[in-house]
């Protein structure tokens, strides 16, 4: 197997490495956005498919099957392995996009009710506004903190319920997960890729690294394994090549390639996609209320979108004033 040994990046928008091949910005017209949107969206099918098709009481060998076999095909189709300080690093992005989330996801969803499960994931899309200042060393942007706020308001109209009780465990739990979803964002945007490597190995990369810190951990919780059947094994191939393989792919390209705060509240999306689903398959109603909290939830994302009001006329400010300060030393 070959791969592309660690290489000194240069300096782009997010800082050293963030201007990597495919880690500068772009602006090339809704394609981008939207093949990113597909990762949350098709994560937001994981509470039907785990409901309706998997056995009970397992969600960390879910987790494992989503991670490890999906990272090893992602592999065995580029034949890349990270080299010299990649190791390092892509186990430390493994760990945080895929090895912590999920565990601790599952903690809140078996403490807390799903939609406030959902709403404190949510949350990520602020705690990367604010990462971004410390890790990326952008401003801190109202707008950005402002429409993450409103994104999360919006998705707890949707699937809070009357009935929602807090613990303090679970609570802890769906925050650390969104911590952790954040920091790996925000340091894949710091770091960026290698030259030469694609979005299918540097997946590959993270899903194969949190596999292996899940399997342990899936052993000592869960024990053995449940038997599959038919609807079981559908349901898995379902969350290891879409949730996945295609889904992570898919994620990792759009931050790479995006701004960090317009894809980090994308994820928006995937509690979204659920309360739709839920309401198609499973008769679950959609009152006056959710529906209102959905038209608030899909106006953050198309707003963390926009470019920040004013920053394009500052920076057109600033251009100005350097251009006349050249030609008066002329």
């Amino acid at each position: 197997m070959t791969g592309p040994t660690a290489q000194r990046l240069p300096s782009g928008p997010s800082g050293p490495g963030g201007g990597a091949a495919t880690g500068r910005v772009r602006r090339g017209g809704p394609g981008p956005v939207l093949l990113a949107a597909l990762a949350p969206a098709v994560w937001g099918t994981f509470y039907v498919v785990t409901t309706e098709l998997l056995p009970p009481g397992h969600p960390l060998f879910a987790g494992l099957l989503r991670a490890l076999p999906a990272g090893l095909i992602a592999l065995a189709l580029t034949r890349t392995l990270p080299r010299g300080v990649w190791r390092a690093k892509a186990a430390v992005l493994g760990l945080l996009n895929i090895g912590l989330p999920f565990p601790l996801l599952a903690v809140a969803a078996e403490r807390l009710p799903g939609g406030v499960a959902a709403t404190l994931a949510a949350a990520q899309p602020l705690a990367v506004a604010l990462l971004a200042v410390v890790v990326l060393r952008e401003r801190l942007s109202p707008w950005r903190l402002g429409w993450g706020l409103t994104g999360v308001f919006g998705v707890g109209l949707v699937v809070i319920g009357p009935a929602a009780a807090l613990d303090s465990t679970g609570v802890a739990a769906g925050l650390g997960c969104a911590a952790a979803m954040a920091t790996g964002v925000t340091l894949t945007k710091r770091w960026g890729r290698p030259a030469g490597v694609g979005p299918t190995a540097f997946a590959g990369w993270q899903l194969v690294a949190g596999g292996l810190f899940l399997a342990p951990v899936t052993l000592l919780v869960e024990g053995r394994p449940p038997a599959i059947g038919a609807a079981a094994a559908l349901g898995y191939l379902w969350l290891g090549l879409a949730g996945g393989l295609l889904a992570f792919v898919l994620w990792f390209r759009g931050v790479t390639t995006l701004p960090v705060s317009s894809v980090a509240v994308l994820v928006l999306l995937s509690p979204l996609v659920a309360a739709v689903l839920g309401a198609l398959l499973l008769d679950q109603v959609l009152g006056p209320l959710q529906l209102l909290g959905f038209g608030i939830a899909l106006a953050a994302i198309v707003a963390g979108q926009l470019p920040v009001p004013g920053r394009r006329d500052g920076r057109r400010g600033r251009d100005r004033r350097c251009a006349g300060r050249v030609s008066g030393r002329r």
